[in-house]
């Protein structure tokens, strides 16, 4: 009989963002391939899952969930109960924290360690905690789940984790939403960001230093010297800190335009990727690279870094440069200079995408809790769950 899996969708924040939508993508997933499901969320998002899960037992806790705080705070007591209300034979925690006292197998993605590989380029103010939350799941959690090798290279590498408890399981894209987009809906967002049909560079994301935005700004002022015509830069997203954006912006000449709509509609985003001449994400450390994978399926030409799990995203598909202005002035003059190479880009970074589905992230999932029940029961004995159902 399939196990009972509990995933905790608590700690997802209502702008759902990249936690968002690994979530989305690998319950709905999950639940095509039949699996036994019960989920604890925030009482917003309790229709959703409800309506992405059909069968699933969705258990919405309390309105102060809504809080950080409080949230971990419940995760430590309340979660447990509901493990034994819904009777789970594993829970997942698809972020770093787990509770300390489950008395059943669990699993937690760790999405990333770049907070330990390059502590500066995070907010002070959660570095300690998400530090020592992450070295508490590295050590007590019954399997860890990671989106590449190159971050459970890293856990093993910076944290000693044990590379025998570790399982990579790659994101998906659902193709649906992220798609090659029609000129309708390139025209639509253009018109909307007041462009009007004129190049633009696009970026989506966090703005926050690991992400490299002040190197994106200084590298695209630098390629746009001498462009009668030069592209717009586009910041879309929002959320983050990064003291040196605006330093950044402040090099700007009166003649570039940058944009920062902040968030975009989810339907907007095929034509936000899929019209940019270039979409620019030259992160500096990533646990996956999810806004890549995502231009990729818009079929858009898209540039990145070579650092972390990103070429295994990206592979052939995608054009690569060091994060530093220089290099990305270089690339961008580059891209913006050949209609060819841009072109013979995007096709391969579609059918590329292709390959990242999550049915088989879900398929990656499942293996990873049946392993991690197994162990668990190698060590501890059978749970007190695993004979109710």
């Amino acid at each position: 009989m399939a196990p009972r899996i509990l995933l905790d969708a608590t700690a997802v924040p209502a702008d759902r963002g990249g936690l968002g939508r690994y979530v989305d993508g690998l319950l709905s997933a999950l639940h095509a391939l039949g699996a036994d499901l019960a989920v604890a969320c925030q009482r917003a998002d309790e229709k959703r899952y409800g309506q992405l899960a059909p069968g699933a037992r969705i258990v919405a806790g309390p309105a102060a969930l809504a809080h950080r705080a409080t949230r971990l705070a419940w995760e430590q007591t309340g979660l447990p109960h509901v493990a034994d209300s819904v009777a789970a034979d594993v829970i997942h925690l698809p972020t770093y924290t787990m509770p300390v006292s489950a008395v059943r197998p669990t699993v937690v993605t760790i999405h990333d360690v770049t907070l330990f590989a390059e502590p500066e380029v995070h907010d002070p103010v959660r570095t300690t905690y998400v530090k020592s939350a992450t070295r508490t799941a590295a050590r007590r959690a019954t399997r860890l789940i990671v989106p590449s090798r190159a971050t459970r290279d890293e856990l093993v590498r910076i944290l000693g984790a044990d590379p025998e408890h570790i399982d990579v399981a790659y994101h998906g894209v659902d193709h649906e939403v992220f798609h090659r987009p029609s000129e309708a809906e390139v025209k639509q967002v253009s018109d909307r960001l007041g462009l009007h049909d004129r190049p633009y560079v696009a970026y989506l994301g966090a703005l926050e230093p690991r992400k490299n935005v002040p190197n994106l700004i200084r590298g695209w002022v630098r390629a746009c010297s001498g462009l009668e015509d030069p592209p717009a830069l586009v910041l879309a997203g929002g959320g983050g800190w990064d003291d040196e954006v605006d330093a950044a912006m402040a090099t700007v000449p009166p003649r570039l335009r940058v944009l920062r709509p902040g968030y975009l509609p989810w339907p907007s985003l095929p034509g936000f990727f899929g019209g940019a001449l270039v979409v620019a994400l030259p992160s500096r450390g990533e646990g996956f690279g999810l806004p890549v994978l995502e231009a990729m399926a818009c079929g858009a030409p898209v540039l990145t870094t070579r650092r972390g799990p990103l070429p295994e995203v990206g592979g052939d598909a995608v054009a690569y440069t060091e994060p530093d202005p220089e290099g990305i002035a270089s690339a961008l003059t580059a891209l913006s200079g050949d209609p060819a190479r841009r072109a013979g880009l995007a096709e391969a970074a579609y059918t590329r995408s292709l390959e990242f589905t999550w049915t088989a992230s879900a398929e990656a999932h499942m293996a990873s809790y049946e392993r991690a029940i197994r162990q668990y029961e190698a060590s501890h004995g059978r749970g007190p769950a695993s004979a109710t159902h």
